[in-house]
């Protein structure tokens, strides 16, 4: 069977800060720069989350995309979407939030759920900027 590649755009908007605690805010603001802003600061992310399988017989699909989409809401966005990634989110408790962090977290979150509803995760891109983005490959 053909193989193909799908991908599900999601947003959500959260705040953050980047930094270590065991350094001074002197020493943050040398690492993370703006980013490290003790009063936090925002995105208005987007997700995109790229599947692999292939194409089923009887649908023509890789994936119900409805499905997919309430999967990543499920696992991914009600947790992120309007809260702090510091000190709201569980899943990155004690780690930087960096994008990068963000972008293996999520893979780590939708990679058995994809797997159980027929499929395999690709790729996981956040856009944090306009000119900004990090793409994660599971390696």
């Amino acid at each position: 069977m053909p193989v193909a590649y799908l991908t599900r755009r999601e947003r959500f908007s959260s705040a953050h800060r980047l930094f270590k605690p065991d350094l001074t805010d002197e020493e943050n603001f040398e690492l993370y720069g703006q980013c490290s802003h003790p009063n936090w600061h925002g995105h208005n992310y987007q997700l995109f989350v790229t599947i692999k399988g292939e194409i089923n017989d009887t649908t023509g699909y890789v994936l119900n995309l409805k499905h997919l989409s309430e999967l990543i809401k499920k696992e991914i966005i009600e947790k992120v979407d309007h809260k702090n990634l510091n000190v709201d989110v569980d899943f990155l408790s004690g780690i930087i939030p960096s994008t990068e962090n963000i972008a293996v977290f999520i893979w780590n979150k939708l990679k058995n759920p994809i797997k159980n509803l027929g499929a395999e995760i690709h790729r996981v891109k956040i856009q944090e900027t306009e000119n900004n983005y990090v793409e994660y490959f599971g390696e």
